[in-house]
C-alpha cells in the first residue's frame, strides 16, 4: 500500500528520509476509497481492528468486513439526507461504531466533527451554531443525550440525531433498528477533491474560546508518515494507542497513519484508566506496538511490571505534551524499550519525531518530519542558530514533498492518474498535513499562517545534533531577572523529585525581577501530609540540583489538583489569571 503514495518507501538513516521522502498524491484522494476498501479487496481476511471492552466483549473485523460494514453506514446515512459537504459532528466515545462513521462520512465527502462526550450543553451548541452542524451520532448515554436535547432549542442547523443506543429517546434516530435495513450503497458520482473539507476538530481552549481547525482530504495522506515510519508499523503490527475518539490523538494512532501500515488497530474501550487494565491488554492480546501521553507513562511505571507479560511489545512512542527524561529513564529500565517521542499539533500531523533509524535523546522531540520545512524564528523574524531559543514555524512558501508521478487508478469508478505538473501544482499552497484555515475566522487564520510562515506558538531550541527540546508556549515563558525561562525546563526537575505527581509552572509578577517563577504542585498521597516550608525548601534545593539554579521556582504553592481543559491539558492561562486576583 505505502509505495502507491511514496516514491521510496524504506529508509536507512535520517539523511536518507530527509532527502528522499517524496509522495505520489492522487487527484481525488479519498482514504476510505483509497485505502480501506483497497485492503478489502486485496487482503480481505486481515485483522483491520480488534475491538474490546472493560465488560470482556470482543469484536474483530477484517478488512473485507469493514468495506462491507462502512458501505452500509454511508448507504444509512444517505438515507438520512446526510452529503458531500455536511457537518456531522460525532460524540461516540471508543464505541466501535465511530470507526464506521468515520469512514462512511469519508466515503460521502461529509464533514466529520469528532467530538469528546464530556461537552456540556453550552458547549455543544456553540460547536453545533459555529460550524452550522447538520446531524450528531451520539452514544445513547443519559448524560450525553442530555446536553444534546437541551442544547437542541438553541441549535436550528442540527436537523438530524441518532443514537447507537443503549438509549434512543425521542426525537432520535436508532442507529440499531434503523442501520441493517439499509439498502445497498451506491457511491455518488462525485465525493470530494483534494481541497474539500474532510474533518474539523474544535481545539481545547487552553488560552480561549475553542477554535474550528480545518483539514482537506490529504490530511489523512499526511498521516502515512505517523504510523509507518514514527510508530514503526508494518502489516504484523498490533497497535494500541490510548486516546479518546473526541480528540486529534485519535486519528494520529487509531486511523489513517495505522491503515496505511495494514496494521490491526486495538481499541480498548473503558470507562476508566488505570494502568492495571491496560497492561492487562498488552499482556492478552500480544500488543506490539503502544502510544500513550507522558501522563500515562507516568502511571504505568508506578506498577510492579514484572506482573505482567509484555514480551509482545516491541516499539513505544509518546506525544501530546512534552516527555519528562526521568519518566523515559524509568521506562526504559523497567522494559528496555526506549521511548520514541513526537511532537505535533490539532492543525498539523506529526511534524518532529524520533524516527526508527534515531537514537532518542531523552526529553527531545526528535527532528524535524521533511514532510515539514521546519524553522525557529526569533522575536525579529531571524532563524536562531543552535541553542538559541525560538518559536517553531512551518515554511509555507515552499514546499517539498511532491513527485511528479500520481499512483495508478485505486478505485473503480474514478481516475486518479495525473499529470505531474498537476500533481506538484496540488499540494504547492501548503504541506501535506497542514491544516486548511481556522474555519470561519480569517483574521485567526492570518494571525497564525502569514508571509509565508506558520506559526505554531510552541517555543524550541536546537542542539547541534539537530534535536529540537519543548521550552513551552509563546505565551507561556517566563522572563525574569533578563532570563528567558521555559515552563518545561522547571517541571522537567520537579518531576523528578518523588514527592511530585504533577507540577505547572507559571510567572508571577514581580517589582524587581519582572516575573518570577511558581509552581503549582499536586503531590503523591504519601507526601501530602508533608505539605509545608520545609517541602517547598526541599524541591527549591533539588531544582537548583537538577537544572540551572536561576530556574527554580520562588513560589511553591500546593494543590489538589491542575486546572485543565476537557481534553486533559493544563490551563496555565487559569493559573496566571487567578493569581492576578
Amino acid at each position: 500500500m505505502v509505495e502507491r503514495f511514496l516514491v521510496q518507501t524504506s529508509f536507512s538513516s535520517e539523511e536518507d528520509f530527509r532527502k528522499h521522502l517524496q509522495f505520489r498524491i492522487p487527484e481525488n484522494f479519498n482514504f476510505a476509497y483509497d485505502v480501506m476498501d483497497q485492503w478489502g479487496e486485496e487482503q480481505p481476511d486481515k485483522t483491520a481492528i480488534i475491538w474490546t471492552n472493560d465488560e470482556g466483549t470482543e469484536r474483530k473485523t477484517t478488512f473485507a468486513q469493514l468495506k462491507h460494514e462502512t458501505n452500509q453506514t454511508a448507504s444509512y446515512l444517505q438515507q438520512l439526507g446526510i452529503g458531500r459537504g455536511d457537518m456531522v459532528m460525532l460524540i461516540l466515545k471508543r464505541r466501535y461504531e465511530w470507526w464506521l462513521a468515520m469512514l462512511a462520512l469519508h466515503k460521502l465527502g461529509a464533514v466529520v466533527i469528532p467530538a469528546t462526550h464530556m461537552l456540556t450543553k453550552k458547549d455543544i451548541v456553540y460547536r453545533n451554531n459555529r460550524a452550522s452542524v447538520k446531524a450528531i451520532i451520539c452514544v445513547g448515554e443519559d448524560y450525553v443525550l442530555q446536553q444534546i436535547k437541551e442544547a437542541q432549542p438553541e441549535s436550528p442547523t442540527v436537523k438530524t440525531l441518532i443514537s447507537i443506543g443503549p438509549s434512543v429517546p425521542e426525537g432520535f434516530h436508532s442507529w440499531q433498528e434503523e442501520w441493517p435495513k439499509a439498502p445497498p450503497f451506491e457511491r455518488p458520482d462525485f465525493v470530494n477533491t483534494n481541497d474539500d473539507t474532510m474533518l474539523m476538530y474544535f481545539t481545547s481552549g487552553t488560552s480561549g474560546e475553542p477554535k474550528m481547525v480545518a483539514h482537506d482530504y490529504l490530511y489523512a495522506l499526511g498521516h502515512l508518515t505517523t504510523g509507518v515510519y514514527w510508530h514503526n508499523l508494518h502489516e504484523n503490527s498490533i497497535h494500541l494507542t490510548v486516546a479518546d475518539t473526541g480528540w486529534g490523538k485519535a486519528v494520529w494512532g487509531k486511523f489513517y497513519g495505522q491503515w496505511f501500515a495494514g496494521a490491526a488497530v486495538f481499541v480498548f474501550d473503558h470507562e476508566k484508566f488505570t494502568a492495571d487494565k491496560i497492561l492487562k491488554q498488552i499482556e492478552r492480546y500480544r500488543i506490539t506496538s503502544f502510544c500513550a501521553p507522558p501522563t500515562i507513562y507516568r502511571f504505568l511505571i508506578r506498577e510492579d511490571l514484572s506482573r505482567y507479560d509484555l514480551s509482545s511489545l516491541r516499539y513505544c512512542c509518546t506525544a501530546g505534551e512534552a516527555l519528562n527524561a526521568a519518566v523515559y529513564d524509568r521506562f526504559f529500565k523497567l522494559t528496555g524499550i526506549r521511548l520514541m517521542e513526537g511532537f505535533g499539533q490539532t492543525e498539523t500531523t506529526l511534524t518532529l519525531g524520533t524516527m526508527p533509524w534515531m537514537t532518542p535523546k531523552p526529553g527531545s522531540m526528535g527532528k524535524p518530519n521533511p514532510q515539514y520545512d521546519i524553522d525557529l524564528i526569533k522575536p525579529d523574524g531571524t532563524s536562531c542558530e543552535d541553542g538559541e531559543k525560538g518559536e517553531i514555524v512551518i515554511r509555507t512558501d515552499c514546499t517539498r514533498n511532491t513527485t511528479g508521478k500520481a499512483p495508478a487508478d485505486s478505485g473503480k469508478d474514478h481516475e486518479t492518474s495525473v499529470p505531474s505538473s498537476e500533481v506538484v501544482q496540488a499540494s504547492a499552497r501548503k504541506p501535506i498535513g497542514l491544516f486548511k484555515e481556522y474555519y470561519r475566522d480569517e483574521e485567526l487564520t492570518r494571525q497564525a499562517w502569514h508571509d509565508g510562515l506558520y506559526h505554531t506558538g510552541d517555543v524550541a531550541w536546537r542542539d547541534e545534533d539537530g534535536y529540537y527540546w519543548f521550552v513551552g508556549r509563546t505565551d507561556d515563558v517566563i522572563k525574569s531577572s533578563g532570563y528567558r525561562i521555559g515552563p518545561f525546563e522547571v517541571e522537567s526537575a520537579l518531576m523528578t523529585h518523588p514527592a511530585v505527581v504533577e507540577c505547572a509552572i507559571t510567572g508571577v509578577p514581580d517589582e524587581i525581577r519582572g516575573m518570577v517563577v511558581k509552581a503549582t504542585v499536586v503531590l503523591g498521597i504519601e507526601w501530602r501530609e508533608k505539605a509545608g516550608d520545609d517541602l517547598v525548601k526541599e524541591l527549591q534545593q533539588h531544582v537548583k540540583r537538577v537544572t540551572a539554579p536561576y530556574k527554580y521556582p520562588r513560589i511553591i504553592e500546593f494543590v489538589d489538583e491542575l486546572p485543565k481543559t476537557i481534553s486533559g491539558k493544563i490551563r496555565r492561562v487559569e493559573i496566571r489569571e487567578r493569581d492576578k486576583k
